[in-house]
């Protein structure tokens, strides 16, 4: 197949992929939040209310879109737009299996490998934040621009944490690429264990905690806080164009647990056995049964625990998360300094 077809099949694959998984996600939240709290969730568009999502998303798609009389048309349309299309980009560096070999040609399970993957993952979604402050601010309402400038601390702050805790992954497997990293983490300790990078304990907490931060999950979700904001930054938006900040959320609720487990958690690296075809299907399964582990977590933060204040927040940040990335950051360099060099005095 011509390389340029085979990269718009695998970009269509990942999208119809991504926009499957956000209507599992919503339901499997719905339902699990309902039971965690004695409730019962969906359970009536479909089989255990799996097309209850489904209806939601037409209903939004046919409500009609109501444009507020001070909005800036040109920013307040972009919004919506701009919010997507990182999350959606973030997914095409993804490694979710194993590499399958048909004849002489060997297909990777990702629409690219950038030599620099990590920085393609911090740049796409250091743009997410515009979108959310153009939402609020174009709006031409005080509520969502409250939202937007919330937003945009909470977002700044948490994404030097989250990048700051990935440093230490790239000292430890030597490479930017997210397809290195999962292969740096392929062999076994010991010949028993695997060799995950969640022996970076410390990066690895910091990461989630920062990413509950920087996709507005509770208890990080002040960005929207409706008790305080009615909605936060996207108030004035309805119809199709509050469908696309909500699917852009759990599109990114998924990327954060997929790249958490890329980072740390061994990507698809796990047991392979049988016949060929299941050997090609096994690592993609524990991809993603690790992947909604992680996500399981988001979710039963959501259902247990209270939002924070907005002081809390940001001195969370700033006094305890990022200071304890720099010192961990320069243990973990003097660590190595040491294996590699000796003691200095020796």
């Amino acid at each position: 197949m011509n390389e340029f077809w085979l990269v718009v099949v695998k970009v269509v694959i990942a999208f119809v992929f991504l926009f499957g998984i956000v209507i599992i996600l919503i339901w499997a939240e719905r339902r699990i939040v309902a039971l965690m709290q004695n409730r019962i969730g969906p359970n009536r568009a479909g089989p255990a209310g799996l097309m209850q999502t489904l209806a939601d998303g037409i209903k939004l798609l046919f409500k009609e879109p109501i444009t507020p009389r001070r909005a800036e048309p040109l920013v307040y349309l972009t919004a919506p737009i701009l919010a997507l299309l990182p999350a959606l980009l973030i997914f095409l560096v993804v490694p979710v299996g194993a590499p399958i070999t048909i004849g002489d040609t060997t297909y990777d399970l990702h629409v690219t490998d950038l030599n620099i993957g990590v920085l393609y993952f911090l740049a796409m979604s250091s743009i997410a934040v515009y979108a959310v402050v153009f939402a609020g601010w174009s709006s031409g309402s005080k509520y969502p621009l409250l939202g937007s400038v919330r937003a945009s601390a909470q977002m700044i702050s948490y994404e030097a944490a989250l990048g700051l805790a990935l440093v230490p992954v790239v000292m430890y497997t030597g490479t930017t690429s997210l397809a290195g990293i999962v292969d740096a983490q392929g062999e076994t300790l010991f010949g028993i264990f695997p060799s995950w990078n969640v022996v970076l304990i410390p990066s690895f907490v910091v990461f989630l905690i920062a990413g509950f931060a920087e996709t507005n999950r509770a208890p990080f979700d002040l960005v929207e806080a409706e008790q305080e904001l009615v909605g936060g930054f996207h108030t004035e938006y309805s119809g199709f164009r509050f469908a696309l900040f909500f699917l852009a959320e759990y599109i990114n609720l998924f990327n954060i647990a997929a790249l958490t487990v890329v980072f740390f958690l061994g990507g698809w690296h796990g047991p392979v056995f049988g016949p060929t075809l299941v050997q090609y299907l096994l690592p993609v399964v524990w991809f993603l049964l690790k992947t909604f582990a992680v996500i399981f977590l988001f979710i039963w933060a959501r259902a247990t625990l209270p939002r924070l204040r907005y002081d809390q927040l940001m001195e969370f940040g700033w006094k305890r998360l990022i200071p304890l990335s720099l010192v961990w950051i320069v243990l973990l360099a003097l660590t190595f300094g040491v294996r590699r060099f000796g003691v200095p005095w020796s």
